[in-house]
């Protein structure tokens, strides 16, 4: 090799792993020295692991800066921050062992979860709104924001070590370490109960992994198989397990690995004098197994203990199947009949939305025929029971049988595709029913409005017929296309009269209906909404010896690749505009940030460093121009590779910028929302290529006079530091939420995309001590220490007494009438409605501030709770299942699309966030 050639006058000292020694002056022809394996020019063994004590030394007293600076008041603020809403929210369902969705592998949530538990969270917190305080439920936050922050410490010890493999000087190393220390963003989300620490740490450990393995592989022969090149494989296999099973970002990481390992491969496959083809497989497959088997191995097992995590239902379900749903604890229901005969008492549920099973109550629609309301309720209820009657009655000895137990006796007579029915709600008595009247919410001249009607002995009309037509496509055996089957079955109810298919859809009734989701009976409705198919079944002539079927239990296989179709749905679904969103072009340059949390003229408002932000940036640049200046200049004829700092200049910043190309540029192609913490992946490697540029500059390019010169390299080192730390003092307030004054915030905001709000803050500082916050908020900002007996008193002592009265807190109860459309409605009207309508009771706490002569004042400026709008990955509906064809099973092409349909789905689907909830007593849900 070069290295061994190479002339000692260029050795600076022992103590430094750099690849100086590999070159002679810088400008060693490899041609001349040209290695005969598979080695590369001017590669030294950057071992971490035998690094000098003092690296070490410098290393611990970084990490300990590292420790206070993001330790600094993890405390504060004291209440609920940002997507601590989602994040926290997931630990108390883990313990509670309630299923969720969430559009992220479950890691990161899993070691927060551990973290709350191992501090004593019983996870009855809900997490629900930004600004909801933590210390008077007693919420162990700091433990679980411990958590991501240790984490973002470890990120510092991991760049050092990362640098020194990669060659780099000790005090290079040093320098990216200190970036990360004072990069405001990195810490800003390093100090919450989010994912982008754990994510960061496990890209930073696959990073320094995967250097390692690089530097062992392009040593040689001699270090193939040996311990230190396995063990550094499997390591980067085991990172991107862990990275992957945070974010799907990681999948960027296994891209950038994989593009690097074919290198090496297309390396290993021209070297005919050591590498036979038996040993080219040996490569190969330790490749395939270290960084495929072993991060899906990871991947898979995580899931697993996600699965076991979560045993019960909960407020995921509806984007689950219901063989994936029966697998939950109270959902699995036992073996029943399966065929269905005429007066067989089913519960029929909704194929597509999961939206829940067709249900009625005895309430009446307030518009249209003011009929009995039918419904989509996704709970198990005595409501949802239908019992299958045949459009006649059946005979007997003295005439038709009358009743709805008139199919009690005799043979049972099986229901096939065509039988038209009549669909009979036993516990209000009323039949399904369908007309030419509009439905309530979803006026479309398509669709027409479902109810119940009639009246116990009532023989019903014409309206109550409709046709059952089996689809056969999405049936399950030959039996259940040709005739009903539980389960098995699924098919439309087409209703005779209008020709309309009994329908539903992602939207919910207002509280009328209980936001329980709307049921129609569609003429042009998407055939996927207007599939159903019965779950459960009971009859008298089916007994135990009577064939019995059961959802079909999906295993884990099938509940991971579920779970994964949904993921990818829901995410690639999450395409509505959001407050604090930003595309990829603004990242580099930190165009905007996120408003994370505001309260007591205090605000968290995610913003990197500028300075370090637009270095690492300019680094990207450097390496771009220098690309491109390379292959003209080889298009040309100039032989500036057989340089060795030439080359290595390109391979090693090349495999940085790549890093950061993998996991920057995807991002173009995505329309889902984006934040600017979707960069922090790329900003890490664009520093590490920032280091390596500079230590380039200043330690292996001698003919730019700062390698003979090293004060000025290390002067550099300490001025750029010393710039980013006073830039990150600067906007230190933003990412604590410490306090500030309008004219330091002005100050800084050197952008005006830049969007935090100055006028929240005070003109002084000593403004904090007077308008100091309320009670009720105190804990919000303050440390959670529980006051002792004598605070009260001190603190009346160090407060100012103001000229105006204080504020006085009182409970005043009233009671107002309103109606559906919120209208108040005085004595009269109610006392005309009494004993015509129900009346629901709703309680509401509203806060006033009023002076001492009862006038109502403002509360000066604030930032207002809830000032960062829910993160929009976990707030979806259930997607409509997309693998089922438009077409399939249709008789005839509509004449008309519904694209009115598709758009009231659309602006209901997030509008809010209601559960739907039983109509009254009797259909309480199982529990």
């Amino acid at each position: 090799m070069v290295q061994k050639a190479a002339s000692s006058q260029l050795q600076t000292s022992a103590k430094e792993s750099t690849n100086e020694a590999a070159v002679t002056n810088g400008v060693a022809s490899s041609a001349n020295n040209k290695s005969k394996d598979f080695s590369s020019d001017g590669v030294a063994d950057n071992d971490i692991f035998i690094l000098p004590a003092s690296d070490f030394q410098l290393l611990g007293l970084l990490t300990a800066i590292a420790a206070l600076v993001r330790l600094f008041r993890i405390y504060q603020p004291s209440s609920v921050v940002f997507d601590e809403v989602h994040f926290g929210g997931f630990a108390s369902k883990y313990i509670k062992g309630r299923f969720f969705m969430d559009v992220h592998p479950p890691l990161a949530k899993l070691l927060l979860t551990l973290a709350g538990w191992l501090a004593g969270f019983d996870g009855n917190f809900d997490f629900k709104d930004i600004g909801k305080d933590y210390v008077e439920p007693g919420v162990p936050y700091v433990a679980m924001r411990l958590l991501p922050a240790l984490m973002g410490v470890m990120t510092i010890p991991t760049i050092f070590l990362t640098l020194k493999a990669t060659g780099c000087r000790t005090m290079t190393a040093a320098m990216g370490a200190g970036l990360i220390i004072f990069e405001n963003g990195l810490l800003t989300q390093s100090r919450l109960i989010l994912l982008d620490s754990p994510l960061i740490i496990f890209t930073a450990f696959t990073t320094l992994a995967w250097t390692c393995f690089t530097n062992q592989h392009e040593q040689g022969p001699e270090k193939a198989f040996d311990a230190s090149w396995w063990f550094w494989l499997v390591a980067t296999g085991l990172g991107l397990g862990a990275t992957v099973s945070v974010k799907w970002v990681g999948l960027f990481t296994i891209a950038w690995v994989g593009s690097l390992t074919l290198v090496q491969l297309w390396v290993l496959l021209g070297d005919t004098t050591t590498v036979t083809p038996r040993r080219l497989l040996k490569h190969f497959f330790a490749r395939l197994f270290c960084l495929v088997v072993i991060p899906l191995t990871v991947y898979l097992g995580l899931f697993a203990i996600h699965f076991i995590c979560l045993v019960n239902p909960g407020d995921g379900d509806g984007f689950m199947s219901s063989e994936f749903q029966a697998t939950l604890n109270s959902k699995a229901m036992q073996d029943v009949p399966a065929d269905v005969v005429l007066g067989s008492r089913v519960s029929i549920r909704h194929h597509n939305t999961h939206g829940g099973y067709l249900h009625s109550h005895n309430h009446m629609y307030p518009t249209g025929s003011k009929q009995q309301q039918i419904t989509l309720y996704p709970h198990k209820d005595e409501n949802n029971v239908w019992l299958l009657e045949n459009q006649t009655q059946p005979e007997g000895l003295d005439g038709p049988i009358k009743g709805s137990n008139a199919w009690d006796t005799g043979e049972p007579i099986p229901i096939r595709d065509k039988t038209v029915l009549r669909l009979y709600h036993s516990v209000t008595d009323r039949r399904l029913h369908s007309h030419d009247v509009r439905p309530p919410v979803s006026e479309a001249d398509w669709q027409n409005e479902v109810s119940a009607y009639g009246y116990e002995g009532f023989e019903g009309d014409a309206n109550d017929y409709f046709r059952v037509e089996i689809i056969k496509s999405l049936s399950d055996g030959a039996a259940a296309k040709d005739r009903l089957r539980t389960i098995e079955t699924k098919f439309r109810l087409v209703h005779i009269m209008t020709g309309c298919a009994l329908f539903s859809h992602k939207v919910k009734l207002p509280d009328w209906g209980f936001e329980q989701q709307e049921v129609t009976c569609a003429k042009q409705g998407t055939l996927p909404n207007s599939i159903w198919y019965i779950e459960q079944n009971e009859h008298p002539l089916l007994g135990a010896n009577a064939e019995k079927v059961n959802y079909k239990n999906p295993g884990f296989l099938g509940k991971f690749w579920e779970l994964q179709k949904v993921m990818w749905t829901t995410n690639a679904g999450l395409v509505e505009s959001h407050a604090w969103d930003s595309r990829p072009p603004s990242w580099p340059v930190l165009r905007r940030g996120i408003n994370f949390w505001g309260k007591d003229r205090r605000q968290i408002y995610l913003i990197g460093n500028p300075v370090i932000w637009w270095s690492s940036t300019a680094a990207i640049g450097i390496y771009f121009v220098f690309k491109a200046l390379s292959i003209l200049r080889w298009q040309r004829g100039f032989r500036d590779y057989e340089n060795i700092n030439f080359k290595r200049f390109d391979y090693e910043i090349g495999t940085s910028v790549l890093g950061w190309a993998f996991h920057y540029f995807p991002f173009f192609l995505m329309q889902r929302q984006l934040f600017l913490h979707h960069y922090f992946p790329a900003l890490y490697f664009a520093i590490i290529a920032l280091c390596q540029v500079y230590d380039f500059a200043t330690n292996r390019i001698s003919s730019l006079g700062l390698r003979q010169r090293p004060a000025i390299g290390r002067g550099g080192i300490a001025v750029f530091l010393a710039i980013s730390i006073v830039a990150f003092t600067l906007y230190a307030p933003l990412s604590y939420g410490n306090r500030w004054t309008q004219s330091a915030c002005n100050k800084v905001k050197i952008l005006n995309t830049w969007d935090f709000d100055c006028s929240v803050f005070p003109t002084e500082l000593s403004q904090y001590a007077v308008n100091a916050p309320s009670a009720g908020n105190a804990a919000q900002t303050a440390a959670p220490v529980a006051p002792g007996p004598s605070d009260k008193g001190s603190q009346d002592l160090n407060v100012t007494p103001q000229p105006a009265a204080e504020p006085s807190v009182s409970r005043v109860e009233k009671v107002e009438y309103r109606d559906q459309d919120g209208n108040i409605l005085d004595e009269e009207q109610v006392k005309a409605l009494e004993g015509k309508v129900s009346f629901e009771t709703r309680y509401e706490t509203r806060t006033r501030v009023i002076d001492s002569d009862g006038k109502e004042v403002d509360d000066g400026p604030a930032v207002a709770e809830g000032v960062a709008p829910p993160h929009p990955d976990v707030e979806r509906l259930p997607e409509t299942a997309p693998e089922v064809p438009e077409d399939d099973g249709r008789d005839s092409p509509a004449t008309a699309s519904p694209e009115d349909d598709i758009g009231k789905e659309k602006s209901v689907e997030k509008a809010d966030d209601g559960r739907p909830r039983p109509a009254s007593e009797p259909s309480e849900a199982t529990r």
